[in-house]
């Protein structure tokens, strides 16, 4: 691992079959994060604890990793970017999701977060100031008004969302702003990098509420949660990443990044073979209505101009 030995390499072309193996690979690994989060959750350990003790743990091993290759220390505005990216995806979503969790069921969860590439999507375009064409916010829209509305009838509330539907929103949300903040600041410090700054970043917080929760409500948790926590601390927050920025690395960056559509799929697989929750039609008629606009949404966003510009970086 050396500086920017993630960064997307220029000139990449056709979809390479290793840049697609290992966007699975990261994909794979996320895909866990909330059926082993909900196990976590619902099993002795406080939600604010595994959202940010989790952070914690991933922290340590980026400062490891960071020190063994020595890095060089992100500059000036870098700090405050990287700063967006903890909020973002290093605190925001890994506590919403973790306190949505305690009621809501994975396969719900995942539906709602199905929104989440078409979030992210809307996000880049605003930040980037791209140019896109109007059936790109048309599908953005309706994707939105699909999984709110589906969190909202699954909730019994046809008026209303539930608390943990909007924790879940709020989530997608702050992983979006995220991913996006993220996505341009590795151009200049290298995929892996950004993601072990923003860990080091959130230390101060992260290490704080993680403290403060353990003490507020200590474990009553047994091995199936500690393993579940283990792997969000390793895996889903740290290593997944590697896999992942590696796959968009080799890239091309638009075709490897369409591969985290099939993330919601995977995760209401495994809440249904690990948690034993039911394949309803209904959680199948919604998920497969938000991926759907969410495919349009990130296809119609990634149109031939900035294609381009993304492979001649």
């Amino acid at each position: 691992m050396t500086q920017h030995s993630s960064a997307t390499r220029s000139g990449a072309s056709p979809l390479s079959r290793a840049g697609l193996l290992w966007g699975l690979a990261g994909v794979t690994a996320f895909s866990f994060t909330v059926p082993l989060t909900r196990i976590a959750v619902t099993g002795g350990l406080s939600p604010l604890f595994v959202g940010t003790g989790r952070a914690v743990f991933a922290a340590a091993l980026a400062t490891v990793a960071l020190a063994a290759t020595r890095q060089r220390l992100p500059q000036g505005g870098q700090w405050g970017r990287l700063a967006v990216i903890a909020a973002g995806v290093v605190i925001g979503f890994p506590v919403l999701t973790s306190y949505a969790l305690t009621t809501a069921s994975a396969g719900h969860s995942a539906v709602v977060i199905a929104l989440l590439p078409a979030a992210t999507a809307v996000v880049a375009v605003v930040r980037e100031r791209q140019r896109v064409r109007p059936m790109f916010w048309l599908v953005a829209a309706v994707g939105a008004a699909v999984a709110i509305g589906f969190a909202a009838v699954r909730a019994g509330r046809p008026a209303g969302l539930g608390w943990s539907d909007l924790l879940l929103l709020g989530a997608v949300v702050a992983a979006a702003v995220g991913y996006a903040e993220g996505g341009l600041l590795a151009r200049e410090l290298g995929a892996w990098q950004t993601v072990s700054w923003a860990l080091v970043v959130s230390v101060p917080v992260t290490g704080a509420l993680a403290a403060f929760s353990w003490w507020e409500q200590p474990s009553t948790a047994g091995a199936p949660e500690w393993a579940s926590f283990a792997y969000l601390a390793v895996v889903s927050m740290y290593l997944g990443f590697f896999a992942w920025y590696r796959g968009l690395a080799i890239g091309p960056m638009s075709s490897v990044s369409q591969i985290q559509l099939i993330q919601p799929v995977l995760t209401i697989c495994w809440a249904a073979i690990i948690l034993r929750e039911g394949l309803t039609w209904p959680v199948v008629g919604g998920g497969a209505a938000v991926i759907a606009c969410a495919t349009v949404a990130v296809r119609t966003r990634m149109s031939p101009s900035v294609r381009q510009e993304e492979l001649s970086e």
